[in-house]
């Protein structure tokens, strides 16, 4: 896995919500915990950002995602990422998208721009982005 080219503040937490940005049948998230990472500083929780990959429990969408675990790659979030070239970057909403095992999507477009972080991670991703920023 490839590594970042700028810092992104680690935003979510066990228990945050997130929306759903594809057409999986999903409508929002909210995250259980990390996939990947092992722990953290005691007493501190572990949190997640932009391109990273969580397990998540759908509270609203259809009843075949509804309240079961899923894997969410997190494409959008409310805090800022600062990126090498000076820029910074945040966006309206948090969102992620559904990936199976194997880091693929579920769903077949995403609605709302896409982290250019994400895309450098997940190439298969940026086939379906309907924008990248």
């Amino acid at each position: 896995m490839k590594g970042f080219s700028s810092k992104i503040t680690k935003a979510f937490v066990p228990m945050s919500m997130m929306r759903c940005a594809d057409n999986s049948g999903a409508y929002e998230f909210k995250m259980i915990h990390i996939i990947g990472k092992t722990g953290g500083q005691h007493g501190r929780l572990t949190a997640a950002g932009v391109g990273d990959i969580i397990s998540a429990s759908v509270t609203k969408g259809t009843s075949t995602y509804l309240k079961k675990p899923v894997r969410v790659l997190i494409i959008r979030q409310k805090a800022l990422i600062h990126r090498a070239n000076g820029m910074r970057l945040r966006f309206e909403d948090n969102a992620g998208i559904m990936i199976s095992d194997d880091n693929l999507p579920i769903g077949t477009e995403v609605k709302g721009a896409m982290a250019r972080e994400v895309v450098e991670r997940f190439v298969k991703v940026a086939g379906i982005a309907q924008r990248v920023v």
